[in-house]
């Protein structure tokens, strides 16, 4: 199993850029997330991870933003940094879809290399 991918980040804080970069989830990664500590939005073949600082975080208008034109309600203001994947299947991770990423370069008008 595959344990690094190419995410889509996009930061809180608007000084700095939305761009793609290597991570990996390791065991301890995945154990946050199980424990809260980090919150998890998903759609039909792409979710994102949210640092879960809470209202603690600066809001992520550019996450929010993002989410809600790939076409999932949500009803809540994003928090903190917020970490775009992509799956195939149920618990199987993978780079996040070329269609997200090009939305996030027209939406932030940035090119992003994967």
């Amino acid at each position: 199993m595959n344990n690094s991918f190419n995410a889509l980040i996009v930061p809180a804080a608007l000084a700095h850029p939305v761009h793609i970069k290597c991570v990996d989830l390791d065991i301890t990664a995945r154990l946050r997330v199980l424990q809260g500590e980090i919150g998890f939005i998903s759609s039909v073949d792409w979710f994102a991870y949210l640092d879960n600082g809470g209202t603690r975080s600066a809001e992520n208008v550019r996450a929010e933003v993002l989410i809600r034109e790939a076409g999932v309600e949500i009803e809540e203001t994003i928090h903190g940094t917020a970490t775009f994947l992509g799956h195939t299947s149920p618990g199987e991770e993978s780079d996040p879809p070329r269609h997200l990423i090009r939305l996030a370069e027209q939406l932030f008008d940035m090119p992003l290399a994967a």
